[in-house]
């Protein structure tokens, strides 16, 4: 008999054994006119990639685990070509997709659910869609509305190219083993026009800045970039950050940016 395979801390594993919450993620991908490729996280036993393995999409899996590989493979022979084993931030994602369109799910590892989605809003020029499991509070966090107390950076970053549905909470015992902590699923949709207006690179830097002390008004965590200029005494630094939307930091970058000319 084959020796159970046991999750493993450091890969963040928490084995999902629920078939129905398994099928309803896979069937959270909406847009799959936009794209021919799907990409699923840490496939681990396969609960997940039984759903997407006979869509009419291309699937292709990275798995970090190297015990699970044989796994897979044995379970889904025909994946075996486009299964790769190897940390997902670590992907050289133009040998595997090129320019093609693709999508990303997964029962995603919590350790890395955010460096997901930064990866993510980097790649947003060929990834239309993604749905993921994530730990609720960082779930909520994503979605979360200008004026929420869970309205933060991730929220920003992530809502200035994507839209952004929580769409169900899965509870601890749906896992083996279960987590401390509640689960959810979001969807995340590129939206139409996904231009920003403003430099990237500075717009992610004034973001981390307004927040770095979130209770503090602009006027104060924004000294770092506008010290001594007029604009500070403006009303709109008198503003928290979470008071703040993808627009309004749209145009705090640019001002920044005007002032470093």
């Amino acid at each position: 008999m084959a020796k159970p395979i046991r999750a493993k801390k450091s890969f963040g594993q928490h084995f999902l054994h629920r078939e129905d919450i398994a099928e309803r993620i896979a069937h959270s991908l909406v847009r799959t006119a936009d794209y021919d490729h799907v990409l699923e996280i840490g496939p681990g036993q396969g609960m997940l990639t039984q759903y997407l393995n006979d869509r009419s999409f291309t699937l292709h899996a990275v798995e970090a685990d190297r015990d699970m590989v044989p796994i897979l493979k044995e379970k889904f022979p025909d994946l075996a070509e486009n299964l790769v084993q190897e940390d997902f931030l670590k992907l050289n994602f133009p040998a595997i997709f090129g320019d093609h369109q693709f999508a990303i799910i997964g029962n995603f590892p919590y350790n890395i659910s955010s460096q997901i989605l930064i990866r993510m809003v980097e790649l947003r020029a060929q990834v239309p869609e993604l749905v993921g499991m994530f730990q609720k509070e960082v779930a909520q966090r994503v979605v979360a509305p200008p004026g929420s107390k869970t309205y933060g950076v991730i929220s920003v970053l992530c809502q200035a190219f994507y839209e952004g549905e929580y769409l169900f909470k899965v509870g601890p015992g749906a896992f083996n083993p279960p987590p401390k902590v509640d689960s959810a699923v979001i969807r995340m949709t590129r939206r139409e026009n996904y231009k920003l207006g403003c430099d990237h690179v500075l717009f992610r830097k004034v973001v981390k800045q307004a927040f770095s002390q979130r209770r503090k008004m602009l006027r104060n965590t924004m000294k770092l970039f506008l010290e001594g200029n007029k604009k500070l005494e403006d009303e709109f630094f008198k503003l928290r950050p979470e008071r703040l939307s993808v627009a309004d930091f749209v145009k705090l970058t640019n001002w920044v940016q005007e002032a470093r000319a």
